[in-house]
């Protein structure tokens, strides 16, 4: 029998609303002010999201329990399957003594700790979003940045802020390209729209991380840098955008400011190295944080077969992400499972959307063009040119798969929070609340990306629950209707540091096991104000000349 979603079940928005917000809430402050470990609190939310959709919104149990597991199983493929793949390699390198090789020619290319921060967890981190998305980028630069001897919170919460502008193009444009597909939107027409908002963003956000670190003062030391970094990685992004497509608009611009910063760093250097590790230099109390770090140098050799390892990690994340290569592994191996009991079994219905709509529910295995599998294979060949035998390989990965068990056991929860959230319709009656404020909807629209995404731990996902919404709701109110699909994108990138499954890849990464409510603290502040931001920029594009030009009707 089908059920139909109920979005007021008390008929009363504002009592719905508050139960739709119940599960969440319970997880956030598990999380963050109960100091529950991450995988009690997950636990926690997920109980209290079955509680909700069965007794508060009517959802049978039996579809509950399923949206449920469906959500695990999605949490541990592809999600799970990166992180511990990701944390494989990085163990390897580290026992190998390559990562300790890595470190010091990143030092070489850049002693200050400021430097080296724009150059992997902004630039480098977002060849990665570009390349794979879905964690990778954070799993890697984190784990980069707690090597070279950042501090746990500053390597965790410092890689969430960088990835945030890139996140709208991530794994060669899937967020905008499924938006496009599933609600009707032209493809290039939107894409240019998030091209014209994020640009800005992708600007400021440089300068946001670099005053996180280290300050107002620590920021001004080395704007020339800063503004390099941003300016190359912003001006690709608005050009590839808008003129030739959403798929490699991260990868060009990523790469593009890589380079340039590197070759600007040959030509300036700041008039005081920060060594500081720890958040605003902290460190700096003790008279420890600016003592002079000395740099060992290694033969050329050395240092190419230390970063082997990641440059074979890089080719492979590229080539599993090319549509080719998935279409290609998908066609091989991908078996697709319906839910029997929750597949087509659920309608959406309005205002959400025009007509009663089927939610499909097929968990497909596609383990071999998982990004997590291309992160394997990089791995094992990495672990060849560092010398490990099929012995130790083997001993070296059951291992690792000791270490992050909570973690994945974590992520598991969580995405069953999350998708349950999705199937019982919670996450709709939250973004219906959004779609009440007329006149600031452009403002509040944008929120509800960022809702979408702090919900679900993706952009992709998030442009698929609210995407038509905002399309119905930006017709009605005489707004554009691009406009405000590329701001559910847009704005929704500044969830991501927020989102529960990335701050346990963060704290995974750098091995700072049960604080990922310290992570999520402190990244919390950073997330709101951003998506705010954004949120203030799409109402000027909306309403005030000459932002409004910068629309696409």
């Amino acid at each position: 029998m089908v059920w139909q979603q109920i979005y007021d079940p008390f008929n009363n928005m504002a009592i719905s609303t508050l139960a739709a917000a119940v599960p969440v809430a319970v997880m956030l402050i598990g999380l963050g002010f109960m100091h529950l470990k991450a995988h009690v609190a997950a636990g926690a939310g997920l109980a209290a999201a079955i509680a909700i959709a069965i007794i508060g919104f009517g959802m049978p149990t039996e579809m509950a329990a399923k949206a449920a597991i469906l959500g695990g199983l999605t949490g541990l493929m592809p999600i799970g399957w990166i992180v511990l793949n990701i944390i494989f390699l990085h163990q390897l390198t580290e026992k190998n003594g390559s990562f300790k090789v890595l470190q010091d020619s990143i030092a070489g290319i850049t002693e200050d700790r400021r430097l080296q921060l724009l150059l992997i967890s902004f630039a480098f981190g977002a060849f990665f979003e570009g390349a794979a998305g879905f964690g990778t980028p954070v799993a890697v630069t984190a784990a980069i940045l707690i090597g070279l001897g950042f501090s746990p919170l500053a390597a965790s919460g410092l890689s969430l802020i960088a990835n945030t502008a890139p996140v709208a193009y991530g794994a060669l444009g899937t967020p905008v390209i499924t938006l496009a597909k599933v609600h009707g939107y032209d493809l290039m027409s939107i894409s240019a729209m998030i091209g014209r908002q994020l640009p800005f963003f992708s600007l400021l956000v440089p300068f946001w991380l670099i005053w996180a670190f280290a300050g107002r003062r620590g920021m001004m030391q080395i704007w020339p840098a800063i503004l390099v970094t941003g300016v190359s990685f912003a001006v690709p992004q608005f050009l590839v955008s808008n003129f030739i497509g959403p798929e490699l608009v991260d990868v060009i611009a990523a790469m593009s400011s890589m380079i340039c910063l590197v070759l600007f760093l040959r030509v300036w250097k700041p008039k005081q190295i920060w060594r500081s590790v720890s958040l605003k230099g902290h460190e700096a109390e003790s008279g420890v944080a600016h003592a002079p770090v000395v740099v060992q140098q290694h033969p050329r050799a050395d240092v190419i077969r230390a970063w082997t390892p990641w440059v074979i990690l890089t080719v492979f994340v590229f080539i599993w992400g090319l549509p080719v290569v998935k279409g290609f592994f998908n066609d091989i191996f991908a078996p697709a499972f319906p839910m029997t009991g929750l597949h087509m079994m659920i309608e959406k219905v309005a205002p959400v959307v025009s007509k009663p709509t089927k939610e499909g529910a097929v968990y497909v295995f596609s383990l071999l063009s998982a990004t997590g599998t291309g992160i394997l294979f990089a791995a094992i060949v990495g672990g060849f040119t560092m010398k490990y035998s099929v012995g130790r390989l083997v001993t070296e990965y059951g291992r690792t798969i000791w270490l992050v068990r909570y973690s994945l056991l974590t992520i598991t929860l969580m995405l069953g929070l999350g998708t349950l959230t999705r199937y019982s319709g919670l996450d709709t009656t939250l973004g219906l609340a959004f779609a009440t404020s007329g006149m600031f909807y452009p403002f509040f629209g944008t929120l509800m990306g960022w809702l979408g995404v702090a919900l679900t731990g993706s952009d992709t996902a998030s442009n698929v629950l609210f995407g038509g919404m905002q399309k119905v709701a930006a017709e009605q109110l005489g707004l554009s209707p691009n406009l405000m699909g590329a701001a559910n994108s847009s704005g929704g990138v500044m969830g991501k540091m927020i989102d529960a499954q990335s701050i346990v890849v963060a704290s995974t990464a750098t091995r700072w096991f049960n604080h990922e409510g310290d992570i999520l603290r402190y990244v919390f502040f950073h997330s709101v104000a951003l998506a705010c931001l954004v949120g203030i920029f799409v109402t000027l594009q909306a309403y005030v000349f000459p932002f409004t030009l910068m629309v696409i009707h």
